[in-house]
Order: structure tokens, then C-alpha cells, then sequence
């Protein structure tokens, strides 16, 4: 028994994958993913910060990023087993911090601070330690909606593949702002190229290109929808092509969206719905990017935050702030389609999965 119990354990490790979670709570979690079987264990805190939320990795060195609530980023060595150990913090330039990325040359970290509603970068040093701040951008602009739009609040950022442009969603100035950016330098100035706008009210949170970079898909909080967009590679253009909704016809509750991804063979994207509390599935046309919903499958537990596609494009992870949950629902990459969830475990407060 004991010889079996061993094999088991062994086999078990062998296909475990570590997952880091960014919390609205009292730190950064780890847990470990067996993506044969779809099965993740229940999540440890693997460093105390304060309210770390969206995470992001140095695209070479083992370095892994986050946003704090005392309007901080810093930087974490991972280590054995996956541990984490402080690197570095530094002001993030704004208030509220959000979301955050890293560009492919790994100098430079750009952060969003939603209620300053601007854009900040970061130079890292040799090290990856972040140090001072590079631009400051902010954004102006308001909305219709009185109580999430009077101003400026910007809510993610997202280099281009090229490393030639940022891409600043925001939510209360109603349009996707694009800038030019010098990986040289780290210096963000503005784009000839108009910034893209969303209809009144839309409220854009997050952006997701495919992978062929075509295309980039805007979710919008505020009105439940998805703006699809034509992306021009040299000069950083958006082109509206079309907006279509999340949620089912027939439904009349309250909901807001949150997450936006395309799945990795390029065919499907995913978005989240907060209220409905469900996964919307949409087929992608890969020539003209328009998408056509397929499926409304329930996420697993309330308001689903954040949610990622493993890197094998057969399971998506899902988050859930308000149940202090994450589900695994298995995903057929022929279909695009979900299934019922495979696991569910306790973590407070999920605001960012991330695959290392």
C-alpha cells in the first residue's frame, strides 16, 4: 500500500502545475494544477501583501509582479517550490492600482491607477527591481453614467507584440487610449493615431488581441458588451468593426462585465459576467474577427472576476470575488464549448490568475 500510495504521489507531482493568485485579501496565494485531470488544490498563501490583485511575470527572469493597495507595485524572486521572496516595491504613481504589464524587452512595467485615471511606466533595473517612474499619462474624459463616469478611470494596459504601442482601456472616459512607446526608454507620448472610442456608456474595462494580432476585443463593464476592432500593427490604429452583447436576450438582472480572453488556437473568445454569473463563449471568424455567441456556461460561484485559459487551451480557470471561490471548467478547444466544473476550491477574494 505504501509502495501504491508513493507511485501515486509521485504521479500526481509530476503533472502539477503552480498557480499563482492575486487577492483583494492578505496576500499572494499558490496553488498546484493537474491539467490532466483538471484538478487544483486548495490554495496557500505563498507571501503576505497588501491586496496584491492583478499579477504579471518578467518575460525572462523568475520574477513575478503586483499591484499593492498602498498604491505600491512590487517585485517577487520565485524561488523553490515556487516560493516567493521580496525583491523590490516602488510608488506606483497613482492611486488605486489595477492592472499592470510588462513589455517583451522586460525594462519597463506600465501600471493603470484607476481612480487617478492615468497610465504610469516603470523602469526596471538589471535585476527587475522596479525603480522610478519613466511617464505619467492622464487620461481625460468623462461618460454618461453619473456614478461611474465622471471621470477618468483607467482600468488595464497592454502592450502590442512588437513593442510599439500601449493600449489603456478606461472606464470613465468611454474610449481605449493608445500610446507610442520606446522600449529604449520606457517613454509613452501620444499616438498619431485617434484613440478608439467606445459607444456612451460602454465603460471599457479590458482588452484581449488575438493571436495573429488582427484583432482586439474590448470588453465594456458598463453595458454588458463586447467592441470588436481591427488592429493596425504599424501604426497602432484601432478600426471599429463590430459591438456585440454578453448576455442572453432574455435576461433581466443586474450584471457588469469583467474579463476578456482569446482562446490560444485563435478560434474562440471568452468573457466574463458578473451578475449573470456565467462564462460567455463566442466563435470567432478568424478574416473579418467577428464573433458569434455560442454558449452562456455558468462559471461556478458569484461574480467571476478573473479567469484564465491554460496554456493547453483544455481547462479555464475562473475566480470569484464575491464566494471566495476558483472553479476549473473544462473546455473543449474543437467546440470552444465549457463543461460543468471539474473542481472548486476556497481562496479569498480572486482577482488574478496566473500560470507561471
Amino acid at each position: 500500500m505504501k509502495i501504491l500510495t508513493t507511485l501515486l504521489l509521485a504521479s500526481a507531482a509530476l503533472h502539477a502545475q503552480p498557480v499563482y493568485i492575486g487577492t483583494g485579501a492578505d496576500g499572494i496565494y499558490l496553488a498546484d494544477f493537474d491539467a490532466e485531470k483538471g484538478i487544483l488544490t486548495e490554495p496557500t498563501r505563498a507571501i503576505e501583501y497588501s491586496s496584491p490583485g492583478f499579477l504579471a511575470l518578467h518575460p525572462e527572469k523568475p520574477i513575478l509582479y503586483a499591484v499593492g493597495g498602498d498604491n505600491t507595485v512590487a517585485a517577487f524572486t520565485i524561488g523553490a517550490e515556487n516560493s516567493l521572496t521580496l525583491l523590490g516595491t516602488a510608488p506606483c504613481g497613482g492611486n488605486d492600482p489595477c492592472h499592470l504589464a510588462l513589455d517583451s524587452s522586460g525594462r519597463t512595467l506600465a501600471v493603470a491607477n484607476y481612480s487617478s485615471g492615468s497610465v504610469t511606466t516603470i523602469r526596471l533595473s538589471a535585476d527587475g527591481k522596479p525603480g522610478e517612474i519613466v511617464s505619467d499619462m492622464k487620461i481625460e474624459g468623462s461618460g454618461p453614467n453619473e456614478n461611474r463616469q465622471k471621470k477618468a478611470y483607467t482600468h488595464g494596459v497592454y502592450f502590442d507584440n512588437a513593442n510599439r504601442f500601449l493600449f489603456a482601456p478606461d472606464l470613465g472616459a468611454d474610449k481605449t487610449v493608445i500610446y507610442k512607446f520606446d522600449p529604449a526608454t520606457s517613454e509613452l507620448s501620444p499616438n498619431e493615431a485617434a484613440d478608439f472610442k467606445a459607444p456612451p456608456g460602454s465603460g471599457p474595462r479590458h482588452l484581449a488581441f488575438s493571436p495573429d494580432e488582427k484583432h482586439a476585443y474590448i470588453i465594456n463593464e458598463l453595458t454588458n458588451t463586447v467592441s470588436v476592432a481591427g488592429f493596425g500593427q504599424d501604426t497602432g490604429a484601432l478600426t471599429e468593426i463590430q459591438t456585440i452583447n454578453t448576455l442572453p436576450d432574455d435576461f433581466t438582472g443586474n450584471n457588469t462585465t469583467a474579463e476578456i480572453e482569446v482562446h490560444p488556437n485563435g478560434n474562440f473568445v471568452y468573457g466574463s459576467n458578473r451578475g449573470q454569473d456565467s462564462i460567455v463563449v463566442y466563435k470567432r471568424d478568424p478574416e473579418t474577427g467577428k464573433l458569434t455567441t455560442i454558449q452562456h456556461a455558468p462559471c461556478g460561484g458569484k461574480m467571476p472576476r478573473h479567469f484564465k485559459i491554460h496554456p493547453s487551451g483544455k481547462w479555464l480557470i475562473c475566480g470569484h470575488q464575491d464566494s471566495d471561490t476558483i472553479s476549473v471548467l473544462p473546455l473543449d478547444p474543437e467546440t470552444g464549448m465549457l463543461g460543468e466544473p471539474t473542481s472548486t476550491v476556497k481562496a479569498p477574494k480572486p482577482i488574478c490568475i496566473l500560470f507561471p
